[in-house]
């Protein structure tokens, strides 16, 4: 059977963006997380591997900060392996 991966899709404030984020990254099964804003225009994709923790983790979160400054409403997409 074919490597498979599920997607999940969370539509969020911008406020909670950050907070999703993290809480996506600490469950540790997602490969990859896309970042649409309201018109369905990809913004952000980080790929999400296991060895991406703490100090490496900080710019990807500031970036993800700085996304949620400039929109107000946003799609989170998961690929979950």
């Amino acid at each position: 059977m074919p490597n498979e991966s599920k997607k999940e899709e969370f539509k969020i404030n911008s406020d909670e963006l950050v907070k999703k984020f993290k809480e996506l990254i600490e469950a540790g099964n997602a490969r990859r997380i896309i970042i649409k804003n309201e018109k369905g225009d990809t913004m952000l994709e980080v790929p999400v591997t296991i060895g991406v923790v703490g100090a490496l983790l900080l710019p990807i979160v500031a970036a993800v900060g700085a996304l949620a400054a400039l929109m107000t409403k946003c799609t989170i997409i998961v690929e979950k392996k």
